[in-house]
């Protein structure tokens, strides 16, 4: 794949705050997603996390790529790097749309090459196996293959030794129990994606606003071994229902869900 000749950079204290917000400083939705990714990034970064910038011709990134031991993700393997997401500013506002031009490529290529010097003896990637964000097809065209997949998640890989172990992801847990009388809200947070986080947020307010009829119970998945025993990293679930399967619906929208429960199990 051609690469953009574009300007590939480590995140330094310059850029930080765009980093945080995954480059949609211009978004007030970035607002509500609190201060999760911030948390996480100063946990990480002492763990091996490495975030690589793409920068436009006038110095503002418009790119960028977080990877980290796979250890730290919701992926298990050995001697393996897990890109949590590589992302090209796609919209109007900012930067504007530097989408489908090769800055993507040109940044999992960086990465390939960090993580190789590093002694790594592959590299993760994941992505969706439906046509939107973080295709899975896209890391395909790239030189990955699937090795494992849960539900529209595609777990890809590509070997860099001939002794490399495929990873796979963690198994997904068993549904929280229901409460009786009572709406039960189980929300995950990693803190990586800002999306997620965002989502959390608008959960935790909704379950504030309606009061005793809601029992809010957060679980922190920063450390792997809480992935593993709950089988989840990030999501909410209402009453075992997932509130997200997209981009993070609206907090009326949030609220509703819980509120339709709640006059459920009041009748």
């Amino acid at each position: 794949m051609r690469e953009a000749q574009v300007e590939i950079v480590d995140l330094t204290d310059e850029y930080e705050d765009s980093y945080l917000v995954c480059l949609e400083d211009w978004s007030d939705e970035m607002a509500e997603a609190g201060d999760h990714k911030a948390r996480w990034y100063r946990t990480m970064r002492d763990r091996g996390l490495r975030v690589k910038l793409a920068l436009g011709d006038d110095g503002r990134p418009i790119g960028m790529i977080q990877y980290l031991p796979i250890e730290h993700s919701p992926a298990v393997g050995i001697d393996l790097y897990m890109i949590m997401c590589v992302w090209v500013h796609g919209y109007e506002g900012g930067v504007g749309n530097r989408q489908g031009r090769g800055v993507g490529s040109a940044l999992l290529a960086a990465a390939e090459r960090d993580t190789r010097e590093l002694g790594a003896k592959g590299i993760v990637g994941w992505g969706v196996v439906l046509p939107y964000w973080m295709k899975a097809g896209w890391f395909k065209k790239h030189g990955y293959r699937r090795v494992d997949r849960i539900g529209l998640r595609a777990l890809m890989w590509k070997p860099f030794t001939g002794d490399a172990t495929a990873p796979h992801w963690i198994e997904e847990g068993p549904t929280p129990a229901r409460l009786e009388g009572k709406v039960a809200v189980t929300a995950f947070v990693n803190g990586w994606c800002p999306a997620s986080n965002i989502v959390y947020e608008r959960a935790r307010r909704a379950a504030a606003a309606l009061g005793d009829d809601v029992v809010f119970e957060t679980i922190n998945t920063s450390e792997q071994s809480v992935m593993i025993k709950c089988g989840r990293s990030d999501c909410v679930l209402v009453d075992g229902r997932t509130v997200q399967k997209g981009p993070p619906p609206s907090y009326d929208r949030v609220y509703k869900m819980m509120a339709k429960r709640a006059r459920k199990l009041r009748r």
